[in-house]
């Protein structure tokens, strides 16, 4: 063979360029025709490398790692259904807008609608979902070819930075030979000094001086308002407890929001919005919302259309599944609130009745919740959750699953600092939990990481604990089946345990360590939060699962009686 090897200088290029813009992780699903990429991925010698089998674990290992960073991490796989593997984590990225750089590995044009096997169109596989596509073509010897690698992964960095953040993808034609040829490398040398190719500055989303004057008017025209803050709301807790002061409201703050601690927050919105007098006493006039709605079905009804809400979201976004919106400031909500916080003066008076007619209630509500928790024989979901999210040490990162656990922690959760609770809340759904929790613990080691979700959200990634280390440890609520449906309207029909309950009558502990995890049943609180202390949570880099046995109906009927409990302390 003649010729300079240009499939292993842009696969070189590629990857140094990448480690240049900071990344650090790159998970790899094993393929023959992604060699060139793996090999770069693999020799680079900055990188940590995740090899993966299964390509749909690979895909949400790789997005926990950017959920928990804010960094791309490099998710590569061969052609073929393999890329299609990719599709659930892909969607849940773009959603959810955590950077992901996707390189799916394809044959080159000519073996393309001709019978080759492992061949299918990958062209623009993922639709919208992703942030760019761009197929580069076989590598080639060609003047100026490694200015444009480099200009290619320098653009790929970018634009999976956004805004928005999500997911790029690069789809990658080979021709072989696919292992290096031994012949010199097609120049591709990088800028001096080890910088990138290219660097892209952020887009600035700052408030206009009009932007913060006329919501302070609005603010102050409505005394009777609320702070409302979900997933994605990227303000720290010190500016919105100082807009929420000065502007007299209560802060109703989703665990997920990063924001439930501090005066002004009410923890119980959940359970207070389902006492009728309650919530249509205290409907605001005016709601400021910033990142996504509440988990709450039962709040975000209450947030009708009827209620006046502005929308603080930098992306642009439209997080409005009520349509309810009636003003978007499309600016980042830190210098926002803190500028309307400055323009609104004083904070420092006594909070009037509305804000204290609130507190009171949370103090009440509060009480309710924990008595009854307390009170109530065995363990539940609610409790199982209050108690996790107060076991674990500052630091610590507790990821949540949808369906029951994201819920019980909206519930159950008792204020504090110092927790990040995170969750694939972009598209919701329960797939790829278990790889998305160990990608989070790689990327925040050594500090903590624990999962908490219910039996078939583990069941449905049991492959992503194959051959995983970092450190995480998963707590299993096992209710023997899917616990959700019990509080939903189909828990009547006849048809209920075989097509919404799905019990699967496994042993958990030992499907997870037939998995290569360490597993242990308990059904003791104390033997809870005390697998949770730091000591145990560091004693092995060994997958921990804690799988916590649960009766489907007890816990439905302990979730009612928290509901009449708080009704009953508020005059309900």
């Amino acid at each position: 063979m003649t010729g300079r090897d240009a499939t292993t200088a842009f696969a070189g290029a590629l990857v140094d360029e990448w480690v240049r813009a900071g990344v650090t992780d790159a998970v790899i699903a094993p393929g023959s025709r992604s060699t060139p990429l793996a090999l770069a991925l693999a020799r680079h010698g900055r990188l940590r490398v995740h090899v993966v089998l299964d390509e749909r674990s690979a895909a949400f290992r790789a997005l926990g790692l950017g959920l928990a960073s804010g960094r791309p991490a490099v998710l590569l796989c061969t052609s073929g259904t393999a890329a299609a593997n990719f599709h659930p984590a892909v969607i849940e990225a773009s959603h959810a807008r955590v950077p992901l750089l996707v390189c799916t590995a394809d044959r080159p044009p000519e073996l393309r609608d001709a019978g080759a096997g492992q061949t299918v169109d990958q062209s623009h596989l993922y639709g919208r979902a992703v942030r760019w596509f761009f197929d580069p073509g076989p590598p080639v010897d060609e003047p100026g070819a490694g200015a444009q690698w480099r200009a290619l992964a320098s653009r790929a960095w970018a634009e999976s930075l956004g805004p928005p953040a999500g997911p790029v993808h690069l789809n990658l034609p080979f021709r072989e030979p696919l292992l290096p040829t031994g012949e010199p490398l097609v120049d591709a040398p990088g800028r001096v000094s080890g910088r990138p190719w290219t660097v892209s500055t952020p887009a600035v989303r700052a408030p206009r001086d009009t932007d913060v004057r006329h919501l302070a008017d609005l603010v102050r025209a409505n005394p009777r308002g609320v702070v409302v803050a979900g997933w994605g709301a990227a303000v720290t807790p010190p500016t919105v407890q100082r807009f929420a002061a000065a502007a007299g409201w209560p802060v109703l703050a989703d665990p997920l929001s990063q924001l439930r601690s501090g005066a002004q927050t009410i923890s119980t919105y959940e359970a207070l919005l389902r006492v009728p007098g309650f919530g249509a006493a205290h409907r605001p006039d005016l709601v400021v919302r910033i990142g996504a709605p509440l988990t709450s079905k039962v709040a975000t009804s209450w947030l009708g259309p009827s209620v006046d809400q502005v929308l603080v979201d930098p992306d642009g976004s439209w997080l409005d599944p009520q349509h309810a919106a009636a003003e978007r400031f499309a600016v980042d909500a830190e210098p926002l609130l803190a500028a309307v916080a400055l323009a609104l003066g004083d904070s420092s008076l006594e909070p009037g009745p509305w804000p204290a007619d609130w507190l009171a209630a949370e103090h009440s509500a509060r009480a309710a919740i924990d008595m009854t928790l307390d009170r109530a024989p065995g363990l539940g979901e609610g409790l199982v959750a209050r108690e996790v999210a107060a076991a674990l040490p500052d630091g610590a990162t507790l990821v949540v699953a949808s369906s029951v656990p994201v819920r019980a922690l909206e519930w159950c959760m008792t204020p504090r600092t110092g927790l990040r609770v995170l969750a694939n809340r972009g598209a919701n759904g329960i797939d790829g939990f278990v790889s998305t929790v160990i990608g989070v613990a790689q990327a925040t080691t050594p500090a903590p990481t624990v999962g908490l979700c219910g039996d078939l959200c583990f069941l449905h990634d049991i492959n992503g604990l194959l051959g995983a280390t970092g450190g995480a440890s998963l707590v299993v609520l096992d209710n023997d089946g899917g616990g959700i449906f019990s509080y939903l309207p189909p828990a009547d029909l006849p048809e209920f345990e075989p097509l919404f309950a799905t019990p699967h009558s496994l042993d958990l502990v030992e499907v997870a360590r037939a998995h290569g995890a360490i597993a242990e049943r308990i059904d003791d609180l104390g033997r809870l939060t005390d697998a949770l202390q730091p000591a145990n949570l560091a004693s092995s880099d060994a997958v921990r699962v804690l799988v916590v046995p649960l009766d489907r109906d007890a816990s439905v009927a302990r979730h009612r009686e928290l509901w009449n409990a708080v009704a009953r302390a508020t005059g309900g």
